[in-house]
């Protein structure tokens, strides 16, 4: 890996294509970055046969620097590529309209971007929806929360390339859900839940933080049904009794998943849980 942090960064750029060794190229955290510096970047990832990660992390992707980006991943060789916290919200997305038709990219890393549930959620249907290829999207620490809808329906799509999608932190509420003409409630689960059940190729579920309560029981259907989950992480949730009831049915039925992540029940709703029990053994 190499990570550069300096002012004229073109000559170091061409250097690196000139030699043909760098296969992880790490430049984040460089906001002085010119306009022939951005240059030299896309020249270098057109290129390239060899490097295959970039980093470009907390700058403003933004006019120049995302459209020489754009052009470049039309024909790039990358198969990881990290935008976190590069202000991609609206129009900056919208230019990055390669990544629809990029055949090469396997990771795509979008934290932190500030994206919303309006244009932007309509912008990632558009991707899941072209790119069958992409195997790893992760959308992290987002306002994606009304987008789930576009999300699945892009979803729908897929016939074998999307294996994990994280959406951890991406405000899911039932206000949220409001904007869908739907609530969070079961029909909010039960929204994702039938997608997913005709998705097949998803292996990995990121949905901790993501306000979910008793919607886990429509989960655990889709858990049950499920033949090629392996991986579901539900932390940081209220995932009640029955949900969690109800998930422990569907690790009977279910053959694929590897790792299912949940919070302990809070010990109140375990002390009651008990007491109802030991009630109704008495009765």
């Amino acid at each position: 890996m190499l990570f550069f942090l300096f002012q004229g960064a073109s000559s170091l750029l061409d250097m690196i294509l000139y030699y043909e060794s760098t296969t992880h190229l790490d430049i984040s955290d460089n906001s002085s970055m010119g306009t022939s510096s951005w240059r030299a970047l896309a020249h270098l990832i057109k290129q390239s046969v060899c490097l295959y990660r970039l980093d470009v992390c907390n700058v403003a992707l933004v006019d120049y620097p995302v459209q020489a980006l754009s052009k470049a991943l039309r024909s790039s060789r990358l198969t990881v590529l990290h935008l976190q916290h590069v202000q991609l919200s609206g129009m900056p997305l919208y230019t990055l309209g390669a990544l629809k038709t990029n055949q090469a990219l396997r990771e795509l890393h979008l934290a932190n971007n500030l994206l919303n549930s309006y244009q932007d959620a309509l912008h990632l249907r558009d991707l899941l929806r072209f790119n069958n290829t992409l195997q790893t999207l992760e959308l992290s620490n987002n306002a994606v929360a009304d987008a789930l809808e576009e999300l699945c329906d892009g979803l729908r799509w897929q016939e074998g390339g999307l294996k994990v999608l994280l959406l951890r932190n991406n405000q899911i509420t039932v206000k949220g859900m409001e904007h869908l003409a739907k609530t969070l409630g079961n029909e909010g689960i039960q929204i994702i839940r039938e997608p997913l059940m005709v998705n097949n190729s998803v292996l990995q579920l990121g949905l901790a933080q993501a306000s979910i309560t008793c919607e886990a029981v429509a989960l655990a259907e889709f858990l049950a049904e499920s033949r090629q989950i392996q991986r579901l992480d539900l932390r940081h949730n209220e995932v009640k009794v029955g949900g969690l009831m109800a998930l422990s049915l569907a690790l009977k039925i279910n053959r694929s998943l590897c790792s299912l992540h949940v919070d302990h029940m809070p010990q109140q709703e375990e002390y009651a849980n008990n007491n109802s029990i030991a009630n109704n053994d008495n009765h």
